[in-house]
């Protein structure tokens, strides 16, 4: 498990300097319609670089089972993130892949996650993470839009036996905040850490981290917990 995903990498001064920020994951975004897009060569070359602590998350929407498993092999990834319309069975056909499954949500999506777990608890299929992303009509992500934080801490309450994720436009102005309300296992942000779509900016990326970590850091003490555990 991460805490702290920094996502649409595709350099590697942005990989090292998200790294040395102290995420603690890197997401390559392997869909040929994102402004992030990345080859699967170059990510390769860079996950090679970096720190072997770090977790390598490639973003797939809605490609053959059969590509995203070369792919994962290839880079070769820690986890397998889809993004797009992927259904149950085609969680099953990745097994042996840990998934962290993406929902972009809005109206509807407190009974379809469950119902989506469901059916993947039944095929055997269940996702590693679920992550909870903003609904934006005709985009698979990095919109920059925010998630409806209070849809996701409904979500995270609805008994779906997995962590959860939150992403949707959190930026180093916002994400302290979307913690203490939504309390998720994990923070996901791409275009609310850079200078240009696809470019990140290591001052922001810096302070999203530390603002993240100070209220993970808080949530977990208030709850009992040792940080450092």
């Amino acid at each position: 498990m991460f805490r702290i995903k920094i996502c649409g990498v595709t350099s590697l001064a942005d990989a090292l300097a998200a790294a040395a920020a102290g995420a603690d994951a890197i997401g390559f975004n392997f869909h040929h319609g994102s402004r992030r897009f990345i080859d699967p060569l170059k990510a390769a070359a860079i996950a090679e670089s970096l720190p072997p602590e770090i977790v390598k998350v490639g973003v797939f929407v809605n490609l053959p089972a059969h590509e995203v498993r070369q792919t994962a092999d290839a880079v070769p990834l820690d986890l397998v993130q889809l993004h797009g319309d992927e259904t149950p069975d085609y969680l099953a056909n990745l097994a042996g892949f840990p998934v962290m499954r993406a929902f972009r949500c809005g109206p509807g999506c407190l009974g379809s996650i469950p119902q989506y777990i469901g059916e993947c608890r039944t095929l055997f299929s269940m996702p590693r993470m679920i992550l909870f992303d903003a609904l934006v009509a005709g985009a698979y992500g990095g919109t920059g839009q925010r998630a409806d934080w209070g849809l996701a801490a409904e979500c995270r309450k609805s008994g779906l036996n997995a962590p959860l994720v939150l992403a949707g436009g959190l930026t180093p102005d916002n994400v302290a905040e979307a913690i203490r309300t939504v309390r998720p296992n994990a923070v996901d942000s791409a275009s609310g850490v850079e200078s240009a779509p696809g470019r990140k900016d290591p001052a922001r990326m810096a302070a999203f981290v530390e603002a993240a970590l100070a209220e993970f850091a808080r949530l977990d003490r208030q709850a009992g917990l040792d940080p450092d555990d």
